[in-house]
């Protein structure tokens, strides 16, 4: 227990006995559980929740880029009226929702084919 105390930097048994059990209550209620992670694999998580938060975010940029190319083909090569682009962005967002964002072009082409 001494070597242990030194080693956490507690200056007496008491010290390391209250830091030891502050730690286990806080382990077993699983609160704020970074507290209780190695410096190390915390450092380890937080670095691949950025990677993957930025490699998302590059995807989602090159996305949008290529959203926005064949809208403007469409926009290029279709006549529509503003009112008939207000309905079909109300059925889209709804659409959207329905699906949990599941959409897929066979089914909008049966949606202006006339079907469901």
């Amino acid at each position: 227990m001494d070597r242990a105390a030194e080693t956490a930097g507690c200056k007496s048994r008491s010290e390391y006995l209250e830091k030891a059990a502050l730690f286990y209550a806080g382990y077993v209620s699983g609160q704020e559980a970074t507290a209780y992670l190695p410096p190390a694999l915390a450092s380890v998580l937080r670095g691949t929740v950025q990677d993957t938060e930025n490699r998302i975010c590059r995807l989602l940029f090159k996305l949008a880029v290529e959203l926005d190319m064949v809208m403007n083909v469409l926009a290029a090569g279709m006549e529509i009226s503003d009112d008939a682009l207000r309905s079909l962005r109300g059925r889209c967002v709804q659409n959207v929702k329905k699906t949990s964002g599941s959409v897929t072009l066979d089914k909008a082409v049966e949606y202006q084919r006339g079907g469901v």
